[in-house]
């Protein structure tokens, strides 16, 4: 049986879909985010860097929802309907696989902790200097580079349905976490083919399963 170590509003999210893209059988431990929205100590029983997602299959542990998920794909795809199968598109599959985590999220996740150097917990008498502090880095930095990222996106999602061509696949889910942080992150209005990509891929039944299955899902936003 497969198990995944799954925390709340986390990566492993996109773990179940792949999981019910896959139609495998499954068992879930929970893990739920401290007030500091730190994963639990817990973790680290299972894992040394005490991160969420974890695997556990035939004897492995592994870590890191881009290596799950290609492990998933090379282990029981067997007919290959999560990854492309021309050269061309075969590309852009590795691409976006590497990118989502690669390029797009450090970014968001940038955005998420300077946008809150003025909140708790951060020491009230620094919150003011750590909100123009934050402020002033997302201005003069992390916004323009955020602004690139939703463009270049946009303009492949207007080329292409899906990420890897014309067919879903799983560089779709491992994009799905940078996307929906994107969206609640990024401040970008006009994002329609984004938009039309995220919407296409929650009315997917194994993304549904895989929501019901994992609990809410909320990214949070800056």
């Amino acid at each position: 049986m497969i198990i995944v170590h799954h925390l709340n509003n986390s990566r492993s999210q996109r773990v179940l879909w792949m999981l019910e893209e896959l139609e495998l059988p499954y068992q879930i431990v929970r893990y739920q985010r401290e007030p500091t929205m730190l994963a639990p100590e817990a973790l680290k029983k299972v894992h040394p860097l005490g991160k969420s997602p974890v695997l556990e299959d035939n004897g492995n542990i592994i870590a890191e929802s881009g290596a799950i998920i290609e492990y998933l794909q090379e282990t029981y795809d067997t007919e290959s309907r999560l990854k492309p199968l021309s050269e061309q598109d075969k590309l852009q599959y590795r691409f976006w696989l590497h990118y989502a985590e690669g390029s797009l999220m450090p970014l968001l996740m940038m955005k998420l902790v300077f946008s809150r150097m003025g909140k708790a917990p951060v020491p009230w008498l620094l919150r003011p200097v750590g909100n123009m502090l934050g402020q002033g880095i997302q201005k003069a930095y992390l916004n323009k580079q955020i602004l690139t990222h939703a463009r270049f996106i946009e303009e492949h999602l207007g080329k292409t349905p899906w990420f890897a061509g014309q067919t879903f696949s799983a560089a779709d889910i491992q994009m799905s976490f940078p996307l929906i942080a994107l969206l609640a992150r990024g401040g970008i209005n006009d994002l329609p083919n984004l938009q039309a990509w995220m919407k296409n891929a929650q009315m997917r039944p194994a993304w549904q399963r895989a929501i019901q299955q994992g609990g809410p899902f909320d990214i949070p936003g800056d």
